[in-house]
């Protein structure tokens, strides 16, 4: 099958340190690549893939401080893959409602994976849209009342073989918390947590523009670099050690997370995660098994002594069994061959493209 992905231009695919849906889009198209699919990436200029890759520009977006408007290398981006589109059997699209404008002006038909949220104002591009093919990243994504065409729930991703298995956590004990530095992720929450368990902790993340006042303000005073650390931004290498070497994860989220990769990058470490039961935690993290699921910040205090309990290993196999690279690929091509199978029952005469 010939395959178009549209990575956002912001992070380069795969990202060097912080960036999930770049992190996805990465692990799927290499994947279908290596299933034989003819996959052009459209991604910023500095991406590594298996697969064709196009850009508009030369490198990841936030690494040029000379740009000071991305939504034109946005348009541009997508202007392209769609004057290109009579090339693809299919284009997959990773943007968001940025996509939508384009997606009748072609016979070639999108599927777009919901990596995000709904606001009050994408809603509305989304309701102009609903008949589009939609794949959310967890159950608790949607959201029935926009009557959206959600045709699967495909689970993100990691390379677990990427990820080392961590037996034993580091002594002495220490918490661990990891993504970005802003109030929907709960930092303030996780130094709490510590704070009442007795436990240092240690974080990582990124602190966006828009979130440099909430770190200055609420977090920044709290940080004394030793019972509370933060260590910065953190590349793969970094939060793989800094997850596995933990007792447990803090994920004491404020928000309907759609999936929240940290968690099963921790488990596969075989580090359990201490979450709040927001969005799709209940979907990701498996009770009393790889973590814990809480309601109040005092049940998660209450689970950081209840961690000897689990099993490391027991975490690891459940994020392999659920959250393999092949049950995600494998997922998306039951979605293409859906599609594909809809665009020909609508016109007869046109060929399927056979999947590899």
């Amino acid at each position: 099958m010939r395959i178009a992905q549209i990575a956002p231009l912001w992070e380069r695919v795969p990202p060097p340190a912080y960036g999930g849906i770049e992190l996805i889009v990465g692990l799927l198209t290499d994947e279908l690549v290596k299933r034989g699919h003819d996959v052009t990436l459209f991604a910023s200029g500095d991406s590594i893939t298996l697969a064709k890759l196009s850009s508009v520009h030369p490198q990841a977006l936030r690494l040029d401080p000379s740009i000071k408007e991305c939504g034109i290398y946005e348009m541009l981006q997508l202007a392209q893959v769609y004057e290109r589109a009579g090339e693809f059997d299919l284009i997959h699209s990773h943007m968001g409602c940025a996509v939508l404008p384009y997606t009748k002006l072609t016979k070639t038909p999108t599927v777009h994976t919901l990596h995000g949220i709904f606001t009050a104002d994408n809603q509305k591009m989304f309701s102009y849209a609903k008949a589009q093919p939609y794949v959310s990243i967890s159950d608790a994504q949607r959201e029935p009342e926009l009557g959206l065409n959600c045709v699967a729930t495909v689970y993100n991703s990691i390379d677990i073989d990427s990820h080392k298995f961590f037996p034993t956590p580091d002594a002495p004990a220490y918490l661990a918390f990891l993504g970005r530095i802003s109030p929907e992720k709960g930092p303030k929450q996780a130094i709490e947590i510590a704070k009442a368990a007795g436990i240092p902790l240690k974080m990582a993340g990124k602190v966006d523009p828009v979130d440099v006042e909430f770190f200055d303000r609420e977090i920044k005073p709290l940080i004394d670099g030793e019972f509370i650390q933060f260590l910065g931004e953190a590349d793969h290498q970094m939060k793989n050690n800094l997850m596995g070497r933990a007792i447990a994860t803090l994920f004491p989220i404020t928000w309907r997370e759609p999936f929240g990769l940290v968690t099963i990058e921790s488990m596969a470490a075989g580090t359990p995660v201490i979450a709040m039961g927001l969005g799709a935690v209940p979907e990701i993290v498996s009770h009393g098994h790889s973590g814990f699921i809480c309601h109040t910040i005092a049940e998660c205090i209450a689970a950081v002594g209840q961690i000897p309990t689990l099993s490391r290993s027991a975490c690891r196999h459940y994020v392999a069994d659920r959250f393999g690279i092949d049950t995600m690929t494998s997922g998306y091509e039951a979605v293409y061959r859906q599609v594909m199978a809809e665009k020909f029952s609508r016109n007869g005469h046109l060929k399927i493209a056979t999947a590899a």
